[in-house]
């Protein structure tokens, strides 16, 4: 394998997780909206960005322990489609898909280190 298909392998899921994070960001600005005192909408915008702030965590995981992380990712998109009743595979989808591609860079490099 190539060093430009390891560094793809490598930082393609870190990139395309970043991406995602801004992605379910935008879902927060609608707190602006909602006609709040200054203090409940620091609240607000808070409670919206808890979803960012875990998938933020999980790329810090993943970032040094790739199983782990796409673990992690795997578990979160099945949980968001048992607690949304399986309508929520918009934002399922993508933590599935960054799973997958962090348990491939895993198994590449475990690949590599091996042999």
């Amino acid at each position: 394998m190539n060093t430009n298909t390891k560094r793809l392998l490598y930082w393609l899921p870190r990139v395309l997780t970043i991406l995602f994070a801004l992605f379910i960001s935008i879902f927060a600005l609608d707190v602006f909206d909602e006609g709040y005192s200054v203090g409940e909408t620091i609240i607000a915008l808070f409670m919206h960005l808890v979803p960012t702030f875990i998938v933020v965590i999980v790329l810090l995981i993943a970032w040094r322990w790739e199983r782990i992380g796409a673990a992690l990712f795997i578990a979160l998109a099945l949980l968001f489609m048992l607690m949304s009743r399986g309508e929520g595979w918009i934002i399922a989808a993508p933590m599935l898909i960054l799973g997958i591609l962090f348990l491939f860079d895993w198994q590449v490099n475990a690949h590599l280190k091996t042999g």
